[in-house]
């Protein structure tokens, strides 16, 4: 067991973690009546489907190889394809069964394509649908999520040495701590890095790496005692 890889992997996995949650589109409850940028559901519920879809595909690459680039990378596609998907679902949606155009309730123009989005705001509304520039935030955050959550998954199972099914689960469990504490940082809906609530990124990033610390100092005790036989 190499304590001090621990302590880099879950420490880095956690900081990445708050990085990606913040990138993610959410639109949370108005999202869902199209008033609303981003997916419309919660920015925990978003996060952790992601992750889990990056924690299944990072350990089925895990069981063939033990090279954490690999493994990473892999729980990052993985995490982004879930996304992916998501997004695009909803944009059909909302393009198709409501007849609404995918636009941005913070900024006048894509900072991507440069597409006005005034002309195809419905008034009162914050915005719907995942516009372009809010479509690429989420899947920046999705790729540092999911490496992040697979580096965690990786320093579990091959630093502390845990079975994979638990280094999955307590690996999930690092993760909803991160996206939970970023959560509450954003306090609502966000739309991505052009988002204004963007700019609140450190203290996320502060208070993830405290509870990042505090895990991996805990798994290490954990992993210590089992490596002695005392559990």
């Amino acid at each position: 067991m190499d304590m001090i890889l621990i302590f880099i992997c879950i420490i880095v996995g956690g900081l990445m973690t708050s990085i990606g949650v913040h990138l993610m589109p959410v639109g949370g409850a108005p999202a869902a009546m199209g008033t609303a940028t981003g997916v419309a559901t919660g920015t925990n519920m978003l996060s952790t489907g992601a992750a889990v879809t990056g924690l299944f595909t990072a350990s089925a690459v895990a069981v063939i190889t033990s090279n954490i680039w690999l493994v990473s990378i892999s729980g990052a596609v993985g995490s982004m394809l879930m996304l992916a998907f998501t997004m695009l679902a909803g944009n059909l949606i909302y393009t198709q069964g409501t007849g609404i155009v995918p636009v941005s309730g913070r900024v006048a123009k894509d900072p991507i394509t440069g597409r006005d989005y005034l002309p195809y705001k419905t008034p009162q509304t914050d915005g719907h649908a995942t516009p372009d520039v809010s479509f690429l935030s989420g899947e920046i955050g999705a790729f540092l999520g999911g490496f992040g959550g697979a580096l965690i998954f990786y320093s579990l199972v091959f630093y502390a040495d845990l079975n994979m099914a638990i280094a999955g689960i307590v690996a999930l469990g690092i993760f909803l701590a991160n996206a939970v504490l970023s959560a509450y940082n954003i306090g609502g809906t966000i739309e991505g890095f052009h988002d204004p609530k963007f700019k609140l990124l450190p203290r996320a990033l502060l208070a993830c790496f405290v509870a990042s610390l505090i895990c991996a100092s805990f798994i290490c005790i954990v992993a210590y005692a089992v490596s002695l036989g005392g559990i």
